[in-house]
């Protein structure tokens, strides 16, 4: 097989707004503690190609992916949009792209650069194809995630920074992390990547320089360490996974960020010594189009009860936009709107997400737009037939949360607020929807 690799710097100027931790918060940037990159990974089997960029983003609206694909296959026509995959880290320490209502202002000048600079990435990884030999190893990577929907959130930090710290259901997070590592000749690693789901969130709303949060540091730390290569992180299923420390104010964040970090490079370092030999004989991408069920309830007597709710809260004479009522008010008026458009349309209350597969070898790459939740992720593990199944988020659009059952029932935030936040209709059934998705699609990648 043939492999190459590239990275793309696509930090924003200082003074753009990040993204995440709630509504119209101004949270400008004052500063970059580390620089954020689009690194593509591209490979070769048997005349077939296909390219992987993961970039330190919270995500990217479709309509970014799919110019960035565009722009790739028009310089590229052996290749078409189901070869190339883009995913994102969710750092929630760099800018906002059209992805969230509220949470952060997207720049006009960034947004129109970016997906051309996500694209040069993947060409010259494209450019820099030559014989490697793959190695895999799964290792354990522990101390740094823990379940915010099961387990307790937001720990002192005189809990978790001691390096003997395990979250009380280390069974709801991830456990291990899965390396690849790409061998050329002259025994020269040219690229390696590491896959673990984990909200990216050491650094948080009271924190305002520029970085890729815990798995940002660590690639570039790595990257350091071995000259020439380059290393991409795989955002697993982290939707219902925050990192141990949260939510503390920003000097304390920073100086924990680095030991964080440290605590998945110390893994990914492991995962590359323990690397076994990969056979890959063959190279395979799927890209499908797939409605999900919109939940039954949400109705347009149901909006309209809504929105009353929320004008209350802004309409009153008193309304102060420090109060964050009155803002989250704000973005649920917007959300509302938009999917009451929706309904007014006469459109099937459905919501429609490109899902991805890229089959290398014996490792199935499953791509979803959305934040999964580890329950989910563990029924397609069991069920798939893909030796190496490795479910990903944020991959070629950012759709918010696909919720477990028990969340989705239970309602709140990831099930209900979200969706209003990212302008779409919430799900009916988004567990069993998706695991029977993404399991045809392993099932049409290891089909002989």
């Amino acid at each position: 097989m043939k492999a190459g690799f590239a990275v793309k710097n696509i930090t924003p100027r200082v003074g753009v707004e990040l993204c995440g931790f709630g509504p119209f918060l101004n949270r400008h940037s004052i500063g970059v503690r580390d620089l954020l990159e689009a690194r593509a990974a591209a490979f070769e089997v048997a005349g077939k190609r296909a390219v992987l960029i993961s970039c330190d983003l919270i995500g990217v609206p479709r309509e970014i992916a799919d110019l960035a694909k565009s722009l790739i296959t028009a310089q590229r026509p052996d290749l078409t949009p189901a070869d190339i995959m883009i995913a994102c880290s969710h750092t929630h320490s760099g800018p906002s792209v059209r992805t969230y209502t509220g949470w952060g202002a997207s720049d006009p000048v960034y947004v129109r650069i970016l997906p051309y600079k996500i694209a040069q990435a993947g060409l010259d990884a494209l450019d820099r194809l030559e014989e490697v030999t793959a190695k895999v190893a799964t290792v354990p990577c522990e101390g740094i995630g823990l379940n915010r929907e099961y387990d307790k959130d937001n720990p002192p930090l005189e809990d978790v920074l001691p390096e003997t710290w395990r979250p009380a259901m280390p069974e709801r997070t991830d456990t291990t992390c899965t390396v690849l590592q790409f061998v050329a000749a002259g025994n020269r690693l040219v690229g390696f990547m590491a896959y673990f789901g984990c909200h990216p969130v050491v650094c948080c709303a009271q924190t305002r320089y520029i970085h890729g949060d815990y798995p940002g540091v660590a690639m570039r730390c790595l990257m350091r360490e071995m000259p020439g290569s380059v290393g991409l992180f795989l955002q697993g299923a982290q939707g219902d996974v925050n990192s141990c420390v949260v939510h503390k104010p920003e000097q304390e964040a920073l100086l924990a960020l680095d030991v964080i970090a440290a605590r998945f490079a110390r893994a990914v370092r492991h995962g590359l010594r323990e690397g076994k030999d990969m056979e890959v004989e063959s190279l395979a991408t799927v890209l499908r189009d797939v409605d999900f069920t919109a939940r039954k309830s949400f109705t347009l007597e149901r909006l309209a009860e809504l929105r009353q709710e929320q004008e209350v809260i802004v309409n009153r004479a008193d309304a102060d936009d420090a109060e964050r009522a009155v803002r989250m008010a704000v973005v649920k008026l917007e959300g509302i709107e938009r999917i009451t458009n929706t309904l007014l349309s006469g459109a099937v209350p459905k919501v429609t997400a490109p899902l991805q597969g890229i089959r290398l070898g014996p490792v199935t790459f499953l791509g979803t737009p959305f934040e999964v939740m580890q329950a989910i992720k563990n029924d397609v593990v069991a069920a798939a037939k893909s030796p190496i199944p490795l479910v990903m988020g944020l991959c070629n659009d950012s759709l918010g949360y696909a919720t477990d059952r028990h969340c989705a029932n239970r309602g709140g935030y990831a099930a209900d607020t979200v969706p209003l936040i990212v302008g779409r209709l919430p799900f009916e059934d988004i567990h069993g929807e998706l695991c029977a998705a993404l399991l045809e699609i392993d099932k049409a990648l290891t089909a002989d």
